[in-house]
């Protein structure tokens, strides 16, 4: 039996990768809508979950500037209740955590000084450990707390003001990412959102 050449391996070896690059693309064709249904299943369930008394919501989108190359768009969602008043703004917020990427959805009340909950929606963190930032104790710190001054985390020590949380123990690095990604993401929403709440609108 004669030995393949080269070429004929090269050939082979390229068609294989053709057909398997088909199939793969034809493969993710079919499933994206359901991906992206499920994505915003998801996306629709936090929202209500970090707005108490929201019924229904609608979408603010802004371009505010950012490193990124034409700045950013951002969506906030604005929470009505059953007479179509706003309850507050729901808004994602993510940064780097000690593994990978964090993503939260976060409630601001309507007075715009406190936050009405959050929810952590994706995230990579310690089993045991940094991944506690999805647990109920932990997000939980979040309902009320004031964002006036900056929020705050405590290293083994309970919160003295309005404005502080307890970081989990083992896992300040994810509190930490936690904290500064709400911080950073409440400057633009409340750059946003300030002069639209001063006139009364909503």
């Amino acid at each position: 039996m004669k030995n393949s050449s080269p070429l004929g391996m090269i050939l082979a070896l390229t068609v294989t990768a053709v057909v398997i690059g088909a199939i793969l693309a034809g493969f993710y064709q079919l499933v994206e809508p359901r991906i992206e249904a499920n994505r915003l299943a998801e996306e629709k369930r936090a929202i209500f979950s970090v707005l108490e008394g929201a019924e229904t919501y609608d979408v603010i989108e802004r371009e505010v500037p950012s490193d990124k190359k034409g700045g950013e768009i951002i969506r906030i969602f604005r929470g009505l209740d059953a007479d179509g008043r706003t309850v507050g703004y729901a808004f994602i917020a993510e940064g780097p955590g000690f593994a990978g990427i964090i993503r939260m959805m976060v409630g601001l009340n309507f007075d715009l000084e406190t936050l009405s909950g959050l929810k952590v929606m994706e995230q990579v963190e310690t089993p045991g450990l940094g991944n506690k930032i999805g647990e109920e104790k932990f997000e939980g710190q979040f309902k009320g707390i004031a964002i006036r001054p900056r929020i705050e985390y405590l290293k083994n020590k309970k919160p003295v003001k309005p404005n502080q949380i307890q970081a989990i123990t083992g896992a300040t690095i994810s509190s930490k990412a936690v904290v500064d990604a709400i911080n950073k993401r409440v400057e633009t929403i409340l750059s946003v959102l300030g002069p639209q709440a001063a006139a009364g609108e909503g």
